[in-house]
């Protein structure tokens, strides 16, 4: 069965728009690397993540979306974010990873994988990707929650 949204008055429409939710893992090594991929369909750098398949629990996505698209199989360890793109209605989940096994591979999503330094995430990635990993490396912090409109962070 599926649920319609409501709007704010509380009457039920099928024109309301629905929210995606993926996941994303900041995997990162004792060295303090972070695992990142390149996209095959537009070139970006980010950290390996996709859409929440809709029976799937949360921590699964994660470890689902890192290892496939990246060969790396990983444990969660906490969330560090959420994230809203307002022009696409996409809600992300963040989480920080720690590697367990594997060994990096190239899939039909990535066209590199690499293990970057903090300042190359920074170098490399649009800023609502890197954002996403600086917030991860803070330790103790609270999980952010921001919003963006696909390029930039918004308020």
């Amino acid at each position: 069965m599926l649920l319609r949204m409501s709007d704010r008055t509380g009457n039920r429409r099928s024109t309301t728009p629905l929210h995606s939710v993926s996941v994303a893992g900041v995997v990162v090594r004792e060295d303090g690397r972070v695992l990142a991929i390149r996209r095959a369909d537009n070139g970006t750098w980010e950290p390996p993540g996709g859409v929440l398949e809709l029976t799937e629990a949360v921590e699964d996505g994660v470890r689902r979306e890192v290892f496939e698209e990246t060969g790396i199989k990983v444990g969660v360890e906490r969330l560090t974010g959420v994230y809203k793109n307002v022009s696409r209605g996409i809600v992300a989940l963040v989480f920080r990873c720690r590697p367990e096994s594997g060994s990096e591979r190239l899939s039909e999503e990535s066209t590199a994988v690499a293990w970057l330094t903090p300042a190359e995430v920074s170098d490399r990635m649009a800023e609502v990707y890197a954002v996403r990993v600086l917030d991860a490396l803070r330790e103790g912090a609270a999980p952010a929650a921001r919003s963006h409109d696909g390029r930039q962070l918004l308020g």
